[in-house]
């Protein structure tokens, strides 16, 4: 199903549709991988952290959490991402 469409510019730069953007949680600074399928096809997704990317990134934790704390924070920062979308 073709949702959008872009054009590429003589500097090789592509506008991402603001329905894909959405679709995507894309922003200004988020990377787009670029996958190729086996037979050609091309594969575009946005990058997503790792757990060992935010471990890098924040170091280790004195904090302690219980399943239940870390299950709530979750939820509430997936609601709180849903909202602003």
């Amino acid at each position: 199903m073709l949702v959008a469409m872009s054009k590429v510019t003589r500097q090789g730069q592509i506008s991402v549709p603001a329905e894909v953007r959405r679709d995507l949680g894309v922003r200004a600074g988020t990377e787009l991988v670029w996958d190729r399928q086996a037979n050609g096809d091309y594969v575009v997704r946005a990058k997503r952290f790792t757990l060992d990317d935010l471990h890098d990134l924040l170091g280790v934790s004195s904090v302690r959490l219980t399943d239940k704390e870390l299950k709530d924070a979750r939820h509430e920062f997936l609601g709180s991402r849903m909202k602003r979308l």
